[in-house]
């Protein structure tokens, strides 16, 4: 039989689990809680991606829960019944959250205030293992030269930065528009003046 006429043995490989199947759907419903509980443990840093070492801890987990999930089956439905196990237990635990706020509320966290008024709120940065820098460089990637053009800014409990704005006080907006029609004003007057001259 040539090589690229399937073989009932590479037909068996594919499709034969290698493990039982209730040890397919436990290993990944075990592995997931234990993430969701590690990742809300260790902090909102770690979902931020702050620096390189977070992204590598991020790649490192998948590839080292990989074995947990799959054990030793390689079979392309070993992978599938893995898989659909893991999303159906999402969707379970979204759905039972959603409907539960006050517990999604608990086990998601506060977010956490890291600069109030236009202030650093340094326990809060220590709280989050957070750095000066990498708050200044998270300023920077959201389009802010410095500190002084920041209002609040908040660390939600999903690793997203909420940056407001420090908007400038209504009177000194309100100065600024009278002083910018006077100097229109004042043009308009010296050009109407020079144009009398002229005549």
């Amino acid at each position: 039989m040539p090589d690229w006429v399937a073989s009932p043995k590479m037909w068996g490989d594919i499709f034969t689990l290698g493990s039982p199947l209730l040890e397919k759907i436990l290993r990944p419903v075990a592995v997931y809680f234990f993430l969701v509980v590690a990742l809300r443990v260790f902090g909102k840093r770690e979902l931020a991606q702050l620096n390189p070492f977070d992204l590598v801890v991020l790649l490192s987990l998948s590839n080292t829960v990989q074995n947990a999930i799959i054990g030793n089956d390689n079979s392309l439905s070993g992978g599938l019944i893995g898989a659909l196990a893991l999303l159906a237990m999402n969707y379970l635990v979204v759905r039972f959250l959603f409907r539960h706020r006050r517990l999604d509320q608990i086990f998601e966290g506060k977010p956490t205030v890291l600069i109030d008024a236009g202030h650093i709120q340094k326990k809060a940065l220590a709280m989050e293992l957070l750095t000066k820098s990498e708050l200044m460089t998270v300023l920077h990637r959201q389009g802010f030269d410095s500190l002084s053009e920041v209002e609040r800014c908040v660390l939600e409990p999903g690793g997203v930065f909420h940056i407001q704005r420090k908007m400038p006080v209504q009177e000194k907006v309100d100065h600024e528009e009278v002083m910018s029609a006077l100097r229109d004003l004042s043009s308009k007057v010296e050009s109407l003046l020079a144009e009398r001259g002229e005549a």
